[in-house]
């Protein structure tokens, strides 16, 4: 993959920097598609549970329902939202809301990990997100295209740096899946893993007896009637997506082979069969969308549905979390059809907040930040639980909680023990026995850490050295900068933080980048030289 750097220079010098630029986007994917090709649409067949329940009580089923990239303004609920999201809603009404969460990091695969391990990304290596070699000479190159701005920062490769397969999640870490298995549940994972592909690390290795796993990155097969999509060309990445993009699955470790349609609604539509096909045993059901994560694609549908939205990559962006919600209705739909919807915590949550690099301003409001900070816009996140019978729906639970926290609170809902865990059981809250306790939090990525405590917040930087302090709350936007001004606060979170970070072990491969991340607008805007500017270690 390194060669690819090399391919770039050759065709900069023959054929000009547009036909450079044009190569290092798309060579990714010949690449990939030369080591995986991808084959044509198959059937995927859920294995049948029985024909009939077995006698006397059940566990309660489990479907936990993520999106990606969600922006915290992105809902309805609570009067946001550029689209009704009702469905979704729906969950709240007739369940819990808990009004102050927090993924486990601020990126997509370290949050994906403390949600399936309860354990904080830091503690367990899994610090930045997998990314192949080959990303970085592309990088690097469209940087030195771009004219104003921060520039990224590069550091040296280290000679041991793993392979891109060997990115990945520890097989000794005990999941989800794997608890919920020990107490007879069937498991079952559909979307987005992102914590490694190799065996043993894969989500068949990590506990999952069933698996429809994302192995591309496009919402459609190029050309697919009935798509639009939205291009962002001040984005790098974006530029990589659609030059290199491709929409592929696995289905049990099977060779990668081409979506049905729309990647929101063939998700929705295995769930809904996956649901039918174990009616009668418990079952947990992971629906990890890819939705709304760039690229911006959505079908024609939605799109014309929302031609109140003037802006054409607000519109499409819009359609996505338009057919996310319909997906969610769907399954609930599939719960009663079913007959066990008062048998099945539902729950709805996001890896992390919205992100800037798709250049829409509000996604987030009103908090500050975004995705790859730890900001309250890259790490609040909706945690929505419906349980009929057992949570009473309308509830509103004021607190703190954490991706940390589902492990323990399915393992309480299954009975199962798991050992010490960074996360606590949400379930006493749930169900009216005892408020939230309060908790400290703790983040990391680098040389960038964070520290939630008491009602204050913690910013610790080495690119360049600096603490920001703020009083969440009072000043749940991050406004105002305290650390000046309360020394001693400022002190106290300090020690937390450094006695939390001994316990931390070494990350299991190093930080080779870091992004420049515009605290306050998104890309595609002018930079503000006097704005601050996050540097996000990957």
């Amino acid at each position: 993959m390194w060669a690819g750097a090399g391919l770039v220079a050759l065709a900069a010098g023959v054929a000009g920097w547009a036909m450079a630029e044009r190569i290092v986007t798309t060579l990714p994917g010949v690449l990939m598609d030369w080591r995986s090709p991808i084959g044509p649409n198959r059937p995927v067949l859920w294995q049948p549970g029985p024909a009939e329940p077995a006698p006397g009580p059940r566990l309660p089923n489990i479907v936990l329902i993520v999106a990606d990239d969600l922006g915290f303004n992105d809902l309805s609920l609570g009067g946001g939202g550029l689209v009704p999201t009702p469905s979704i809603d729906r969950l709240a009404l007739d369940g819990a809301r808990i009004t102050q969460v927090y993924s486990g990091s601020a990126t997509c695969a370290p949050s994906r990990a403390a949600l399936m391990t309860g354990r904080m990304p830091a503690r367990i290596g899994f610090e930045f997100t997998p990314t192949p070699p080959v990303m970085r000479p592309i990088i690097e190159f469209l940087e030195s295209r771009r004219e104003g701005g921060v520039p990224w920062v590069f550091h040296p490769v280290p000679d041991n740096a793993p392979d891109f397969f060997a990115m990945a999640m520890p097989a000794d870490e005990l999941t989800l899946p794997e608890v919920l298995g020990r107490a007879g549940y069937h498991t079952i994972h559909i979307g987005k893993w992102h914590l490694g592909s190799a065996p043993g690390t894969d989500p068949l290795g990590q506990g999952f007896d069933e698996s429809l796993d994302l192995a591309g990155l496009l919402h459609a097969v190029p050309g697919t009637p009935g798509i639009v999509d939205a291009s962002q060309d001040f984005d790098p990445m974006d530029r990589v997506f659609f030059g290199s993009g491709r929409a592929a699955v696995s289905h049990q470790a099977s060779a990668r082979f081409e979506p049905e349609g729309y990647l929101t609604e063939y998700f929705t539509a295995l769930a809904v069969e996956a649901i039918a096909a174990n009616a009668n045993r418990p079952f947990f059901l992971h629906l990890a969308h890819w939705a709304p994560h760039a690229p911006l694609q959505a079908l024609q549908s939605d799109y014309d549905a929302l031609a109140h939205i003037p802006d054409h990559a607000t519109r499409v962006y819009a359609a996505m979390i338009r057919a996310l919600d319909r997906g969610v209705g769907q399954v609930l739909d599939a719960l009663e059809a079913a007959g066990i919807a008062d048998n099945t915590l539902v729950i709805f949550t996001s890896d992390n907040g919205g992100t800037h690099t798709i250049g829409l301003p509000r996604i987030n409001a009103p908090l500050r930040g975004w995705k790859a900070t730890f900001f309250e816009g890259g790490l609040r996140v909706p945690l929505f639980l419906r349980w009929p019978g057992r949570i009473e729906g309308g509830q509103v639970i004021d607190g703190v909680a954490s991706h940390l926290d589902l492990v323990p609170t399915l393992a309480a809902v299954a009975g199962v023990e798991t050992g010490a865990l960074d996360g606590q059981s949400l379930l006493p809250a749930l169900t009216g026995q005892a408020p939230l306790a309060p908790r400290s939090l703790f983040f990391r990525s680098g040389g960038y850490e964070a520290v939630i405590h008491d009602g204050w917040k913690l910013h610790r930087f080495q690119n360049p050295p600096r603490s920001l302090l703020f009083h969440l709350a009072t000043d749940p936007g991050e406004r105002e900068d305290l650390s000046a001004r309360e020394p001693a606060r400022l002190a106290e979170l300090t020690a937390l933080l450094e006695a939390q970070a001994a316990e931390w072990v070494t990350p299991l491969w190093q930080s080779t980048v870091e992004m420049p991340v515009p605290l306050d607008h998104p890309l595609g805007v002018p930079w503000d030289p006097a704005g601050l500017v996050i540097h996000w270690p990957n």
